[in-house]
């Protein structure tokens, strides 16, 4: 027999996408499970298929999430029937797309944030004190990539994933001492109906969609795993990940809105991308690569003051950077013919020598990590301003 027959498994958002992938991991793997969604017929169905397949119990739950006081409903029923949640998975979200000063509607958002933040926030709350109390349980929040990135033309859904992933992060240091773990989940954008449900046209971001099948298999064993986060799928949702940490906003809001732009539009855009992932590449290579040069011909003391941060930014840089540059290159097909790629690789590699040269130069004179920082800084504002001219 399985070692987790006998334990549930409560799932949101469970009657499509990647909810319903995690459902079935994690029958198979005998939890039983508590389904819920709005889509009740649905949500019979895969029971029905469940106790089949596996042979777990299956309860359902038919519920909005995006209502009020409905994670306390939740609760009422589940533990009125005598079940243990030993799993939560908080997985269910919308979103709406558009421009928030002149085209979405208020209404829509105001759902929105109810049933991405406040129904996750009191479902973790209600369910996160028993597991607490017994000393044992797991979480897994659906968080997302623009978690950690600006999203233009869906703001409040990113703003949303962003308070999840925070809130995530500030929950694993509580429960440190505890047997207890919550997992953020990162995905991509997902093969999944969520831009039409958003409203969205065909958009940019489509030609990349993650199997949802895969997404929920990495978020599971993380879960399993009791880590703090994953980023699921392969190396360019590393090179976004890494990217998202080293670049300027700017560069990841126009990296991301060309990502985010209905596909009908993409011609006019493609100068803009170009500046945007070009500047992505510099930025990766100077913040990433520039910083483990000056640590390493820094001091001593300088070296173990800052061996903990320098030894963040050599993974970072020398664990995905490569990744970053090939996958970020390889969808680039579609503004290639612009030339506006070689141009903006050719300008990141002459700036670089220059600022790699003066960061050097300056630690060896000065001998001080945050005047590499400085010289970084000034070399900056030149390599974009070069990008910028090389792609427009």
């Amino acid at each position: 027999m399985n070692s987790e027959a006998g334990k549930t498994a409560l799932i949101t958002g469970a009657s499509s996408g990647i909810g319903q992938e995690l459902a079935k991991l994690f029958a198979k793997d005998g939890y039983n499970l508590v389904l819920i969604s709005r889509n009740d017929e649905k949500l019979n169905q895969l029971a029905d298929d469940f106790q089949q397949d596996y042979g777990v119990q299956t309860t359902v739950i038919s519920k909005d999430l995006s209502r009020e006081n409905v994670a306390q409903e939740v609760y009422d029923e589940v533990t009125g029937r005598g079940i243990t949640v030993n799993v939560l998975v908080n997985d269910a979200a919308v979103a709406t797309y558009g421009k928030f000063a002149t085209d979405t509607d208020w209404e829509r958002e105001k759902s929105l944030i109810h049933l991405n933040v406040l129904t996750l926030t009191h479902m973790t709350k209600l369910f996160l004190k028993d597991m607490v109390a017994r000393n044992e349980g797991k979480i897994l929040q659906l968080a997302s990539l623009v978690s950690i990135t600006p999203f233009p033309l869906m703001a409040v859904y990113a703003a949303t994933k962003a308070y999840v992933f925070n809130f995530t992060q500030s929950l694993n240091n509580e429960l440190k001492d505890t047997n207890v773990t919550v997992t953020a989940l990162l995905p991509n954008a997902t093969d999944t109906n969520f831009f039409r449900e958003a409203g969205a046209p065909k958009l940019n971001v489509e030609d990349q969609l993650d199997d949802p099948a895969v997404v929920a298999k990495d978020g599971y064993n993380a879960l399993m795993a009791g880590k703090s986060k994953v980023v699921p799928g392969g190396p360019l949702n590393k090179a976004y990940e890494v990217m998202s940490y080293v670049s300027p906003q700017e560069t990841m809001a126009g990296m991301m809105r060309h990502m985010n732009t209905p596909k009908e539009e993409e011609q006019k855009e493609s100068n803009t991308s170009a500046w945007a992932i070009g500047l992505g590449i510099a930025a990766a290579v100077i913040a990433g690569v520039a910083l483990v040069t000056a640590y390493n011909n820094a001091d001593l003391a300088t070296k173990a003051r800052y061996r903990y941060k320098a030894g963040r930014l050599k993974h970072k840089a020398n664990g995905f950077f490569e990744d970053a540059k090939s996958a970020v290159a390889d969808n680039w097909d579609k503004v290639k013919h612009n030339g506006a790629f070689e141009d903006a690789k050719s300008a990141v590699a002459n700036g670089w020598d220059k600022v790699k040269h003066d960061t050097k130069e300056s630690v060896k004179h000065n001998g001080s990590f945050d005047d590499a920082k400085e010289s970084l800084a000034d070399g900056w504002d030149a390599l974009k301003s070069k990008v910028k001219t090389a792609v427009a």
